[in-house]
């Protein structure tokens, strides 16, 4: 028996975003950095389109379906909300 004052953590990010206790957007902003050129790129994790980069125009992320696949040797940071 579960308790729903209480949710466990790991189950209510596991559950559909419109079926969790509180609602809340599996989505987030992220700072993408450039794995030639160094620079930061703010992004949607979600991006429908291909981003490139404002420097040297590598590619950043390709859409996947859900969100976005990030390009071999590029880090990301997930902003704070």
């Amino acid at each position: 028996m579960s308790d729903l004052m209480y949710p466990n953590f790991t189950k209510e990010r596991t559950r559909h975003k419109k079926k969790r206790l509180v609602q809340s957007p599996n989505s987030y902003f992220m700072d993408v950095k450039c794995s030639s050129c160094y620079r930061i790129t703010t992004l949607f994790s979600h991006a429908h389109a291909v981003i490139l980069c404002a420097g040297c125009s590598s590619i950043l992320c390709q859409p996947a379906g859900g969100k976005c696949r990030l390009t071999e040797g590029c880090r990301y940071r997930r902003k704070p909300s």
